[in-house]
């Protein structure tokens, strides 16, 4: 972690497309940063920045740390009216273990790719493996929109941005024409 050094949480620059950290396979959080006081602080920094934002969730990279890390919140979030609630969920280290055979289509955005959305084909349900804040492994089983959340996020430590998944920039379109003509009520 000594990309960062933090005294107290705070709301982080997020850095946007172009920006080579974004294009970068992110590192493995190691057990010894797990322990660093300054890790917690970070976490909770993602955390301020994601909710700044209104996003739903927030991966190291995002934020200039390449570190597998990634925070996932949505509580009637107002980018994602009609959505499903999503507890706040720290992932370290994660890894997809199962993908369901059912996929759809959905509209999605990012914080790194600002005014822009675009439909992408998800898996409808995921299973990964990852650990907690404490260091023990989890299992974590998501469908629907926070299924859909866990990959983008977790395509961000792997250097893909959800204009990476769309099979044709047909359907990109600015927030304010997203609003006006494609986002459902």
């Amino acid at each position: 972690m000594s990309e960062l050094f933090l005294d107290e949480p705070s709301v982080l620059k997020v850095n946007l497309l172009g920006h080579p950290v974004l294009r970068k396979r992110a590192e493995p959080v190691t057990l010894e940063e797990l322990k660093d006081p300054r890790f917690k602080l970070f976490i909770e920094s993602m955390v301020e920045t994601m909710r700044e934002y209104n996003g739903a969730g927030l991966a190291a990279p995002q934020v200039g740390v390449s570190r597998q890390v990634a925070v996932i919140e949505a509580q009637e979030n107002p980018r994602f009216p009609g959505k499903d609630n999503i507890p706040l969920t720290v992932l370290i280290n994660p890894e997809i273990t199962a993908f369901s055979p059912d996929v759809e289509e959905g509209w999605e955005g990012c914080l790194s790719v600002r005014e822009l959305w675009g439909r992408v084909k998800r898996a409808t349900g995921i299973t990964l493996k990852a650990l907690s804040m404490d260091g023990k492994e989890i299992t974590v089983k998501a469908e629907g929109f926070q299924a859909v959340v866990f990959q983008h996020e977790i395509d961000h430590l792997y250097g893909k941005l959800f204009i990476d998944r769309m099979e044709g920039f047909e359907t990109l379109s600015f927030t304010q024409e997203y609003r006006r003509y494609w986002q459902e009520d």
